[in-house]
């Protein structure tokens, strides 16, 4: 499974918005995907690395 930041719409963002403001707390939205890790070459998981460096950024190979 796999989670990243949630792409939010104006009326999303307004009702979370109003629930920090309730809870005096900020909050994040996730959203999860099932996906399976890709199988990689010692290879391309140093390109991957290099590439996470570079960009400083986490990089995850997935399955298609």
């Amino acid at each position: 499974m796999l989670c990243s930041l949630s792409r939010l719409d104006d009326t999303k963002i307004k009702t979370i918005q109003s629930l920090e403001q309730k809870l005096g707390k900020p909050l994040l939205a996730y959203s999860c995907y099932s996906l399976a890790p890709a199988d990689l070459t010692q290879d391309e998981l140093k390109q991957i690395t290099e590439a996470e460096q570079k960009l400083g950024l986490a990089l995850v190979a997935v399955k298609s």
